[in-house]
């Protein structure tokens, strides 16, 4: 289980990386509030970091793509950051 452990850490910290906080990790382990609902990413950088996750997940867990991309699915619900939407501008 300690395996699992180190991938969430890395997961997190490389998501307060590409959202550009400078949070690591050890900043919200143990918080027992909704520190994600605090920082938020756009759309884009929830892809990036999603297609990022999967494929570290996929390597490091020696996961087929179909269960990397489910794993990361669910770190994302529990833990992602909130989502800014892109604005839509019209002419």
């Amino acid at each position: 289980m300690r395996k699992k452990t180190d991938i969430l850490k890395e997961v997190i910290d490389k998501m307060f990386e590409i959202s550009g906080h400078p949070l690591k990790f050890e900043d919200v382990a143990g918080r027992e509030d909704n520190w994600y609902q605090q920082y938020t990413m756009t759309e884009a950088q929830n892809t990036e970091w999603r297609e990022w996750g999967t494929a570290f997940i996929k390597k490091k867990m020696r996961y087929k793509d179909k269960l990397a991309s489910r794993e990361m699915a669910m770190i994302d619900l529990y833990i992602g950051l909130k989502i800014e939407k892109d604005e839509i501008q019209t002419s």
